[in-house]
């Protein structure tokens, strides 16, 4: 056998075994589908090396989108789940799920730093997303998750936390608005879930007071960012409300006001 031929049959077989096993695009997506796309087995399935990472990043972070927030994903997409997103469908799954934490900026300051963590449920909704937008980018439409809640002791304020993003940011108002207006971008902070650069919607003036209703926080008392792709992040006082009293005293207080005795 010749060099030549002993070269080609290596390369054919190097490719036979990478559509193989567990490096087989069906064979995943049976797997994930068998599991329900369990999120962590996911993570660890793309932590595992670079061929099982680019097939992740091609394919499998999008197809988790679709099974979990199908409605949403659909709306983001124009339609189309199989195109492109800004930022990349890596990206949204990590939106879709991850916390992204807090530290002190220049206009929201925390006591301590709490880190991103997987939440344990989030919600996103384009009610809520409305409340985020100036009346001049009223025409937008950007999905806002509820808050995730966070306790910063006794004496302070609950810490809330959340996440949302845009469709066809590129061709958004709010996007037009922040060039239009020369904003620049955040010196120390970046997008937790693409890592592209910020801007600042209080530096913009573009934080609705309904924004903070939604949020049932004070004027001052939030900030949040939009990334070149779209992407939003933020955070939030919330007020903390805490009954002291015995159930037998709640009942009878309750049952007074709701007219129930």
């Amino acid at each position: 056998m010749s060099t030549s031929e002993r070269v080609r049959l290596k390369s054919n077989s190097l490719s036979a075994d990478s559509d193989s096993g567990i490096l087989n695009e069906h064979i995943l997506l049976l797997i994930f589908g068998s599991i329900k796309w369990d999120l962590r087995v996911l993570c660890l399935t793309a932590s595992l090396n670079r061929k099982l990472r680019a097939i992740a990043r091609r394919l499998l972070w999008r197809e988790l989108c679709v099974y979990r927030a199908p409605r949403m994903v659909t709306t983001l997409a124009n339609g189309s789940p199989n195109g492109r997103l800004g930022g990349g469908w890596h990206a949204l799954a990590k939106l879709l799920f991850y916390c992204s934490g807090c530290e002190s900026t220049r206009h929201f300051k925390t006591s301590r730093a709490v880190e991103g963590h997987f939440a344990k449920s989030s919600r996103f909704s384009k009610t809520s997303g409305r409340s985020f937008l100036s009346k001049k980018c009223r025409g937008d439409l950007l999905y806002v998750s509820d808050p995730c809640e966070h306790s910063m002791g006794v004496d302070e304020d609950d810490l809330g936390i959340y996440r949302g993003v845009f469709k066809s940011f590129m061709k958004s108002k709010t996007r037009t608005c922040l060039i239009g207006r020369r904003i620049g971008f955040e010196e120390r902070v970046k997008c937790p879930y693409c890592g592209a650069r910020v801007w600042s919607m209080t530096d913009a003036r573009l934080v609705p007071k309904s924004a903070g209703r939604r949020l049932g926080t004070g004027d001052g008392g939030l900030e949040y960012f939009v990334c070149v792709n779209g992407h939003l992040h933020g955070s939030c006082s919330l007020f903390s409300f805490q009954l002291n009293n015995s159930s037998d005293s709640l009942t009878r207080v309750g049952g007074a006001l709701f007219g129930m005795v």
